[in-house]
C-alpha cells in the first residue's frame, strides 16, 4: 500500500552527520570530565532526544543543561549550516516524496539545528512541517513526536497509511509504537539493532521513495 505521507528522521538519517554529533558530544563531555567513545556513543546515546544525551552520560541532576544544549546546536551548527551532510541523493528523495504526499522531520534535535541545514540543501519548500526536540515533553523511543507529526498531518490520515525513515533503534521504536511503518537506515547501527523497521535500506536516494510507490526506479 503506497503511503498518504512521509516523515523523515533528521540526523544520521536525512542529515548524514552521526560522525560530527559524536565528535561534538565528545568535545562537550570531555569537558565536562567524563570523555566518551564512539562505541558507548553507538551503544547508549545515539537516537535519544537531546537533553536525555545530556542527562543520561553527565547525570539526571546536570547543572547547566541548557547551557550545555545551547553550545552543542551552536557547534553543530558552525560546522554543517551549509546543508553539506544532505546530500543529493537525499535531497532527490525528499522532491520525489514530496511531489506525491505530504513529507515531514520527526527529530530528537532542536528546530535551531535543523531548519538552517534544511535550507541550505535547498528542501524547505519540500518540507510541510518539522516536530523537533522543542515541541515534546518526551523524547524517542516515546511515540509523542511521531504521534504530535500525525496531528499536524491532519485528519484523515491513519498512522498505518505513513512511512517513517529513520537510523536508531530509539527512532524505530518511536515510530512503531506511534503505529506507523518504518524503514531503517543501516549507516548508524547493525542492521539486527533495527529488526524492530519493517524493511531495511542502505541508502536514502530517489529510490528509497520510488518503490513505495511502485514506481519505475530505473
Amino acid at each position: 500500500m503506497a503511503p498518504r505521507a512521509i516523515l523523515f528522521d533528521f540526523n544520521g538519517t536525512l542529515s548524514d552527520d552521526e560522525p560530527i554529533l559524536f565528535a561534538i558530544y565528545a568535545e562537550l563531555f570531555a569537558e565536562q570530565g567524563r570523555p566518551l567513545a564512539r562505541e558507548e556513543y553507538l551503544d547508549r546515546l545515539a537516537g535519544l532526544s537531546e537533553r536525555e544525551i545530556f542527562t543520561t552520560w553527565l547525570g539526571p541532576d546536570l547543572p547547566g543543561l541548557e547551557r550545555l544544549v545551547a553550545e552543542r546546536v551552536a557547534r553543530y551548527r558552525a560546522r554543517v549550516a551549509d546543508g553539506r551532510t544532505v546530500g543529493e541523493p537525499a535531497r532527490a528523495a525528499v522532491r520525489e516524496a514530496a511531489a506525491r504526499v505530504p513529507v515531514g522531520i520527526v527529530s530528537g534535535a532542536a528546530r535551531a539545528e535543523i531548519e538552517p541545514v534544511v535550507r541550505a540543501a535547498g528542501l524547505e519548500s519540500a518540507i510541510a512541517f518539522t516536530v523537533a526536540d522543542d515541541d515534546v515533553e518526551a523524547g524517542k523511543p516515546d511515540p509523542e513526536s511521531y504521534a504530535l507529526a500525525l496531528h499536524r498531518l491532519g485528519g484523515g490520515i491513519a498512522a498505518a497509511d505513513v512511512v517513517a525513515f529513520e537510523d536508531t533503534e530509539a527512532g524505530v521504536a518511536s515510530a512503531k509504537a506511534a503505529g506507523m511503518r518504518v524503514i531503517a537506515l543501516t549507516t548508524t547501527l547493525a542492521p539486527e539493532r533495527l529488526a524492530g523497521a519493517d524493511a531495511l535500506i542502505g541508502a536514502i536516494e530517489p529510490a528509497s521513495v520510488l518503490r513505495l510507490f511502485g514506481a519505475a526506479t530505473t
